[in-house]
């Protein structure tokens, strides 16, 4: 069984603190391996999009909407052009998550739901790094975990 899984760096935009309005985290146009794994959506249609199931690591399901905001395309007036997952608001929240976190989403192939969860910026880290040097994350944005 095959596991693929994603990570983003979460913004301050993602997690709510720029008092903007929040809609949903950005998924980059350019990356085809991310956009294969998310449900397929029909650019001919205006704003199409899909429900995804997701499970949290409490074992929550949550319903995530994956959308194409492609109004650019379809209005005279359109100015969007961007694929989103929306309905995180919530679990963010619920997570603590904070800017320079990390969201994952994961899905075994053939399996119903994605998983997902928020990482910590010290997730993972034990008491003997507390005293190592401090780390800068230059990567942002989403990435493949291989």
């Amino acid at each position: 069984m095959t596991i693929k899984t994603f990570i983003k760096t979460l913004s301050a935009n993602d997690v709510g603190t720029t008092g903007g309005h929040m809609g949903g985290i950005l998924v980059p146009k350019g990356d085809g391996e991310l956009l294969a794994f998310l449900p397929k959506l029909d650019p001919a249609t205006l704003n199409p999009s899909a429900w995804i199931d997701c499970e949290t690591p409490s074992g929550q399901i949550l319903r995530l909407r994956f959308v194409y905001y492609n109004n650019r395309m379809h209005a005279p007036k359109g100015t969007r052009n961007e694929y989103r997952i929306t309905y995180l608001t919530k679990f963010l929240r619920e997570e603590m998550a904070n800017a320079r976190d990390t969201f994952e989403i994961s899905k075994a192939d053939g399996a119903a739901r994605y998983k997902i969860r928020v990482i910590p910026i010290g997730g993972g880290s034990d008491a003997s790094e507390d005293d190592a040097p401090v780390r800068i994350r230059l990567t942002t944005g989403w990435r493949r975990v291989h």
